[in-house]
């Protein structure tokens, strides 16, 4: 029977069960498939915090969803056409996540009266027409597995963990996705047990046979390669360009990379990705906490290399005090906060943006630093070079400001040549610099950029001393004086300052220069926002956006963006901290919408509020 072939411009899918089904594999070797296959991506992995929740559960669900087109996209979808539910849970934890007309992929086996009670289920909503609105597609997914499985030996239960596998399978077959990277994946993963290896494969081909075959599927749809500009590309997720972007910086800078970090979700993958690299001269350093991270990280500093310490906001807290030795030491420190749900513990896999205030004055007595913030997954890779060159050339500790939702998400990303990265070398200090030729004055500044001179620790001639004490301009001895201190104070901060003539100024997006309204972000919201705003513009409405990246020092021409239009709406998830920031700087009156769900905007939510402001006029 020959299937007919639907072609489609592009596809939502959420691939949904238990923690233990293996849906975040599943989703990532569709990912794979997907990025080989050329299309343009974008994915939202959402896990609980435990590592093994309660099975059959709601709080146990765990999902991952893929956006793909054969044109430029920027989130990860708004709502899924294609639900893939491994058991009662999965289907009732994202029904209403699903428009109408959406397909369902139900696994029969696990809609068990125990399962379906377990989530207040009386009734199996496959049996009672409660999902007549959707396309169900019932598909026996464990027993299929099983079955595809007897010739191997095998018991029962393991049989049953490839489930997810012949789910891909099905998947792949239903998209079109390439197989070859799959099966090279699991030959690799399990190069040490060939035979489950193997089971793996057979079931995966088992479930691409069963689309093949199967009457419950009479179409299969085709999403062609998206139109990208010319070069090599790859899947990555944030904190891997992250992890490559140190790596670069390292390189770029010539200083030997050393990371101080204590594993925390969600920033434990730099820690991961970075242990491999050691032939780059990387070197990673699981602490026993936060403290002896940052620490060790600062020293690493001291002792001439680029320290970094990666981490999340209940570390960052832990931080705070050796982030303000490196404010007054002015020694180069990178801290990495990728953002989750707090306070305390709060929702450790759940995104937000809430740590923007403590980012600029977490910290005791008057303590600056710059604060960068990726926007897309990718763009961690050019956030953490610039947070380098910042770092390295101001002699000063920066925070780069990442969340779950870029750390964990993933898209395509054109890998640069080396000659398209700036070089941010630097020099050490080398020899006496005080007018007399002899004298070495830690303390004497740069006119320029205000830095200190960078002193490797034994070289001789070079001694001074280091530490938490105040010091006195210039000659960097121990100064308890008034006006030195109120002096120096004035001079950090100044460095600080100084940083918004060595940034692009803010950029706006207003085609035609008449929009009234200008959308404002940071962060991980550049994707919702930019989707919500083609929303707008393709229905005939007028509407600027600009989004920063540098968030202290704010590009020189911040204050004149703002001015320029009649209304300024600024989307966070969090309570609006960087609306309170831009209010007292700049006296503006900013749109505050705000969300914390744990959870990024979806672009028709924004579209909506954006659509409000507008008619507001």
């Amino acid at each position: 029977m020959t299937k007919q072939v639907q072609q489609l411009d592009r596809v939502i899918i959420r691939f949904a069960g238990d923690s233990g089904d293996g849906m975040q594999l599943t989703g990532d070797r569709f990912t794979s498939g997907t990025a080989e296959f050329g299309n343009d991506l974008s994915t939202l992995p959402n896990f609980p915090a435990e590592i093994r929740a309660p099975a059959g559960t709601l709080p146990g669900v765990s999902s991952f969803q893929l956006h793909f087109a054969d044109h430029d996209i920027l989130t990860p979808g708004d709502a899924p056409n294609v639900l893939v539910a491994m058991n009662p849970a999965a289907l009732k934890a994202n029904l209403g996540d699903l428009p109408r007309g959406a397909d369902i992929i139900a696994n029969t086996d696990e809609f068990t009266k125990r399962n379906l009670q377990k989530v207040g289920y009386d009734v199996s909503p496959l049996e009672d027409d409660s999902l007549a609105e959707w396309r169900l597609h019932p598909v026996p997914l464990t027993s299929l597995t099983v079955k595809a499985l007897e010739g191997f030996d095998l018991s029962k239960k393991d049989a049953e963990r490839s489930k997810n596998m012949f789910a891909l399978g099905l998947l792949s077959w239903l998209y079109h996705r390439p197989t070859e990277t799959t099966i090279k994946f699991l030959e690799t993963k399990f190069a040490k047990r060939p035979d489950i290896a193997k089971a793996n494969i057979a079931a995966f081909q088992a479930g691409w046979n069963y689309g093949e075959t199967t009457e419950s599927f009479s179409v299969s749809y085709e999403v062609k390669p998206a139109q990208l500009p010319p070069g090599v590309y790859r899947n990555i997720s944030g904190n891997q360009a992250l992890a490559y972007g140190l790596i670069a910086a390292s390189v770029q800078s010539k200083l030997p990379l050393f990371l101080g970090s204590y594993p925390i979700t969600p920033a434990s993958d730099i820690l991961h990705e970075l242990s491999k690299h050691k032939r780059f001269g990387i070197r990673t350093f699981q602490a026993e906490d936060e403290i002896a991270g940052v620490g060790a990280a600062l020293g690493a500093s001291f002792g001439g290399a680029l320290g970094v310490t990666t981490t999340s906001g209940p570390g960052v807290a832990l931080k705070a005090e050796t982030v303000g030795l490196a404010v007054t030491t002015e020694l180069p420190l990178i801290v990495v906060d990728v953002q989750r749900a707090g306070p305390s513990t709060g929702m450790p896999t759940k995104t937000e943006q809430t740590d923007l205030l403590m980012a600029m004055y977490g910290r005791n007595g008057e303590s600056p630093l710059p604060i960068v913030a990726p926007a897309t997954p990718s763009d961690c890779f050019d956030a953490a070079i610039e947070a380098a060159r910042l770092a390295v050339k101001y002699r000063t500790p920066v925070m780069l400001l990442s969340d779950g939702y870029l750390a964990n998400g993933s898209e395509p990303w054109r890998v640069p040549g080396s000659a398209e990265l700036p070089d941010i070398s630097t020099e050490f200090a080398d020899g006496p610099n005080g007018e007399d030729g002899v004298t070495f004055l830690p303390f004497k500044r740069d006119p320029e950029t205000l830095a200190r001179p960078w002193a490797i620790p034994g070289t001789a001639g070079l001694e001074h001393r280091i530490g938490g004490i105040e010091k006195a301009d210039g000659t960097g001895n121990i100064s308890y004086d008034p006006n030195n201190h109120d002096k120096m104070v004035r001079l950090r901060q100044a460095k600080i300052d100084g940083i918004a003539q060595d940034i692009p100024p803010l950029d706006v997006d207003d085609p035609d220069g008449d929009a009234r309204v200008l959308v404002l972000g940071w962060g991980s919201t550049y994707g919702p926002i930019a989707a919500a705003v083609r929303r707008i513009r393709r229905a005939g409405g007028k509407v600027a956006q600009a989004h920063l990246r540098h968030l202290n020092p704010l590009p020189a021409n911040t204050g004149e963006v703002l001015r320029a239009y009649d209304k300024v709406l600024l989307p966070e998830i969090n309570l609006g901290q960087l609306a309170l920031l831009l209010r007292a700087r700049f006296l503006v009156d900013i749109i505050s919408y705000n969300r914390v769900r744990g959870l990024p905007f979806k672009a028709e939510e924004l579209a909506g509020v954006i659509q409000d402001v507008i008619d507001s006029e």
